[in-house]
This record gives structure tokens, sequence and C-alpha cells, in this order.
């Protein structure tokens, strides 16, 4: 009985009125993800697609096959792939090992992170549908996340974050802030690869306003830092997504202890 009430428990936790988040459990949910990842950034953002992309008008690569995805699921819509409003995607090192690396590999020197010694969850992909970006979809996100991260005693998760356009320049508060207030310690620290390498301090720290820095970071990337997330060494051009990424690393101390005490006070009222 206790079991059941427990699982009650963690179900209710990831719904919000019409709204819920669960991992896909088909490939149609994986195909409306996909559609809702390409006229997110290819349709909005204006990406540059592949050709096999824009004739399917699908954003996929090698890793979707592996990796875990999770979803906002809109019940007014649908109860599966027509409901899918929202999308993360979710590598763990095993996953990450059958293709061969991590995504962010491509951009960045993470072998600190993938040789950490917990397990470790790389995060990407993330949109939302433009009639969805308010915040309880966004919380039903973290939640989600969260409750992977307690399933699969996750250490650390990392993964490449963006912020618009590809030119430094125009950051320089942005990155010079990340740089200076959030710079990865050195035993987690991932380095963008040399070719790609971007300097962030780009602004001496005296410089900076801290509070004009923060209205310019994405919502993602300050969420990441209200987990106590930090930043890597440098900033890589994403010209196929036409922005400037950075890579995040969190270390789930925080996320863990939280959801943990959450869980516990519910089932307390939920037994008592």
């Amino acid at each position: 009985m206790a079991d059941l009430m427990i699982d009650q428990l963690v179900q209710s936790d990831l719904r919000s009125g019409n709204l819920e988040v669960r991992l896909a459990e088909s490939s149609a949910e994986v195909d409306a993800a996909q559609a809702l990842r390409y006229r997110v950034f290819y349709t909005e953002m204006s990406a540059k697609p592949t050709p096999e992309m824009a004739i399917r008008r699908r954003d996929f690569d090698a890793f979707d096959r592996v990796c875990d995805h999770l979803l906002v699921i809109d019940h007014d819509r649908g109860a599966g792939a027509a409901g899918v409003i929202g999308t993360y995607r979710l590598i763990r090192r095993h996953a990450a090992r059958s293709v061969g690396r991590f995504y962010s590999s491509d951009e960045y020197d993470i072998e600190l992170l993938a040789g950490y010694a917990g397990e470790v969850l790389e995060l990407g992909r993330s949109c939302v549908d433009a009639a969805y970006r308010g915040r309880s979809t966004m919380q039903l996100l973290w939640r989600g996340i969260a409750a992977y991260v307690h399933q699969y005693d996750i250490g650390v998760m990392f993964g490449c974050a963006s912020l618009p356009g590809i030119d430094p320049v125009k950051l320089a508060l942005p990155l010079s802030y990340l740089h200076h207030n959030h710079l990865a310690p050195p035993g987690l620290r991932p380095v963008a690869l040399p070719e790609r390498h971007v300097r962030m301090d780009l602004m001496d720290e005296r410089e900076i306003d801290g509070r004009a820095a923060l209205g310019l970071l994405p919502p993602l990337i300050k969420g990441y830092l209200r987990l106590g997330g930090y930043v890597g060494d440098g900033a890589v051009i994403d010209e196929q997504f036409n922005t400037t990424d950075v890579c995040v690393v969190v270390k789930t101390d925080t996320i863990t202890d939280k959801y943990s005490k959450h869980y516990e006070r519910r089932r307390e009222a939920l037994v008592s």
C-alpha cells in the first residue's frame, strides 16, 4: 500500500492542471518532440537545417535514438504525441558511450566531466511551444529533471546553453559577468576547444553591472545559475543555430536535497 501511495505521490507531483511532465513512451512522441524542436529552432530562431531536416521538418541527430526525451504534455491537446508542448533531451554516460561521445564534445573538452566518479547527465535541446512559455511549463520541466536526477543518482549535470547572436562583442556584458562570477572550479571546468575558443572576459570585472548582465541572460541560463550552476572556460560560436554557447555545469547536491525533502514532506502528508 505504501509503495502505491508513493507512486501516486510522484505522479501527482509531475502534473499541473492539464500539463504533465514525463519521458517519451513511443516513437510518435519522439517524432513530436523533434517537430517541436524544428519549429522553435529553425522556424522561429532561424537556425540552418540540413537538407534532410528541411524536407522532414524535424530536428534530429544520432543522439535522439539513445537519449531519454523529457516531455511536457498538454492533455487538453492529447495524451500522447498530439499533446507535446515542451521537451528536454537527457543523455547519461552509457547512452553517450553507445554513440562514442557526448554532444557537447563538439564544442568543449569535457574530459573532467565525462570521467566524474558519479553518474553524469548531459542536458540539451530544451524548447517550449510559444503558446506555453510561462512559469508553469518551465517549473514542470525542472520538476521532471529533479525526479530524473533523484531516480538515477546523478552527481553532475552539464550541457551547452545559448545566448542569441554570434557577435561576442555585443554579448560582452553577459559573457564577462558569467566568466567573473560563475566560472566552474578547476576540477569540473569544461574548456572550449582551442579552434573554437572565444574569450569571455571581454570586460574588466569592475566595469560589470551585475543587474544589467542578469537582465541580458536567457531564462534557461538564469535557471541554471539559481541552482548553483557554473560555466566553462570560453564561449563557442554556433553558426548553424546563430548562437553563442557556454557550457553550464551543475552539481546536483542542492537539487537532490530539495527534491528529497519535498518528497518526504508530501509522503508524510499523504500517509498521515
